[in-house]
């Protein structure tokens, strides 16, 4: 990445956001992981409430979901300035003297939930701005709020990070931004912007203006990524010094380096196999563009074997909201991720398109799709590493592992289990929801 740039970019974004968000801030082993057995001590306490360096928290069971899927029972994990240092077994640990200490030591410490399809950004919940069939200038940076009622709702149900994207009502409706649940300014949400290019395919945006159904929608779409795909190559011509020539500044289409240089994904309102087989072929395979699948529902599950031929490196699968699908050919009722997984599609995540369903119930969304037959453990990876890695930011979230954010979830029992709830949410070490002190939504 370069990181100048970036920088240089964000920067620039922030500014204006500042300005925007003044004027819109609203008033293992899967049955290892279930069946192990959770000693009951205390329930969820915090010595102090005051900021402060270190934080430790002993845990009943903590569901790692690092590279090895490790489930710890009686573990204690140590936060230093809002990032993971340690991740062990609580027999024998001393804590510092001057540590801020939570004992949940009946409770499950769950990674922060990841919302990647949610259009909950600022007071207008759904930005559109339907003035040609692509709109790529448009950004929900400008109307990122922090502390509205939509992130309390999203802290209440543990999502600790979403990607925050604009309507679906044209084929290409801008940038999103992805951001941390929990911050009081512009500057401490954010995590990345642009953090997606929103891409649209058929339903919606068959109503523009007076319904232009279809016509020229994949068209449209090609055109203006070849024409951001150009600008891009350009510029890296000009800066390797293949080309003494330096391009035109576009404020159209600088936001689209970071697409073409795989920095940050392109998330994809498509359903229905025929919209998600163009989908992996003209983005994916003919673009080169890291590509999130967003809802994937109606049939698209009979798009598996492309997914698994593009590579789920560069197609990343997210389910919702739909659970089920009838299938007419075959006179039954799937659960649609089970289907995806059946047909040997490994990482599956889940969205719940907020707030068409309110993201504090994407963990219900995560137990339809186990009770019509998804696993249970996979559904609770799907809903948090697999969701960073769709985001690409596994570096930072999704795992409780050494060098990572301390957003966490402390949780009754397993988030997948409707019957549990949510004690204390945690982002970047800090608890910006404790039921106890805040009282429970549900």
């Amino acid at each position: 990445m370069n990181r100048d740039r970036y920088q240089f970019r964000l920067q620039r974004l922030l500014g204006a956001a500042a300005i925007g968000a003044a004027c819109f801030t609203a008033s293992a082993d899967s049955s290892t992981a279930e069946a192990e057995s959770v000693e009951t001590t205390t329930n969820v306490t915090t010595q102090k409430a005051d900021a402060i360096d270190v934080l430790v928290i002993y845990a009943g069971k903590v569901t790692t979901m690092d590279g090895d899927d490790r489930v710890i029972n009686n573990a204690v994990v140590v936060v230093e300035d809002g990032k993971i240092v340690e991740v062990r077994k609580a027999k024998g640990y001393k804590e510092p003297k001057d540590a801020e200490v939570i004992d949940a030591r009946d409770s499950w410490l769950v990674p922060g939930i990841v919302e990647l399809h949610n259009h909950t950004a600022g007071a207008l919940r759904d930005l559109n701005d339907s003035v040609y069939l692509t709109n790529p200038g448009l950004r929900t940076l400008e109307i990122v709020a922090p502390e509205t009622e939509e992130v309390r709702r999203a802290q209440v149900g543990g999502v600790t990070a979403a990607m925050l994207i604009p309507g679906s009502g044209t084929n290409m409706s801008g940038f999103g931004t992805l951001v941390k649940m929990g911050g009081s300014s512009v500057d401490e949400v954010v995590m990345r912007a642009p953090g997606s290019i929103k891409i649209a395919q058929a339903g919606n945006p068959e109503g523009y203006w007076f319904g232009v159904g279809r016509s020229f929608m994949n068209y449209n779409t090609r055109q203006t990524l070849e024409e951001a795909k150009a600008y891009h190559e350009a510029w890296v011509a000009y800066e390797n010094g293949e080309s003494e020539e330096k391009p035109e500044y576009s404020i159209v289409f600088d936001d689209f380096r970071g697409l073409f240089a795989r920095e940050y994904p392109a998330t994809v309102h498509t359903q229905a196999y025929q919209l998600v087989m163009t989908t992996i072929d003209m983005l994916a395979n003919k673009l080169g563009i890291r590509v999130v699948l967003d809802h994937s529902t109606i049939g698209a599950f009979r798009t598996a074997q492309l997914v698994a031929e593009a590579g789920e490196e560069n197609v990343i699968t997210m389910v919702g909201p739909r659970a089920l699908y009838f299938d007419r050919m075959d006179r039954r009722i799937f659960g649609e991720v089970a289907r995806w997984h059946l047909g040997g599609v490994n990482r599956l995540g889940i969205n719940t398109d907020a707030p068409v369903v309110p993201q504090e119930e994407l963990t219900n969304q995560a137990a339809l799709a186990v009770w019509l037959g998804w696993e249970p453990y996979k559904a609770l990876r799907g809903l948090t590493i697999v969701g960073a890695e769709a985001a690409m930011a596994e570096d930072q979230i999704g795992s409780i592992e050494a060098g990572k954010d301390a957003d966490f979830g402390i949780w009754t029992g397993n988030p997948v289990d409707p019957t549990s709830w949510v004690k204390m949410t945690i982002v970047n070490g800090k608890v910006v929801y404790d039921a106890e002190r805040d009282g429970r939504r549900f």
